[in-house]
């Protein structure tokens, strides 16, 4: 298991679900952020945004044609293990869950799935102490 430090070292394209358009939104400045320090992101957000920061928007993981190296996890608790068993199926090799979210059932579908599992903790925040 790799610690969220490797995680974000080792990843090239992250898959950000629950990505926001609005610039007050915590996904919304993570994504930049990421953006910013070279991370490929897709937005992945159901519908109604057609893209996010000028990317254009995914509405599932599913959709994602191309290997995904972490997916970043905006989204209320109760969602989380729909969310991890997406990320199981499309071969991504980590599920990280922002601030204040935790999920045990994410986390044993992370596990049984092989993927590498964050939760409670930042990217952008990580990145910044860690590898900036």
């Amino acid at each position: 298991m790799r610690t969220p430090a490797e995680i974000l070292r080792d990843a090239r394209t992250i898959a950000l679900v629950g990505a926001s358009p609005r610039p007050n939104r915590p996904s919304h400045g993570v994504m930049r952020y990421l953006l910013e320090h070279g991370y490929r992101v897709i937005p992945v957000r159901p519908g109604d945004y057609d893209e996010i920061l000028g990317i254009p928007c995914v509405a599932s993981l599913a959709e994602i044609g191309e290997p995904v190296d972490l997916v970043d996890v905006f989204r209320r608790p109760e969602f989380c293990a729909d969310v991890a068993r997406a990320a199981v199926a499309a071969g991504a090799a980590a599920i990280w869950l922002q601030l204040g979210v935790v999920s045990p059932e994410a986390r044993r579908i992370a596990a049984e799935g092989g993927l590498d599992y964050v939760e409670d903790a930042c990217t952008a925040i990580v990145h910044r102490r860690e590898l900036a």
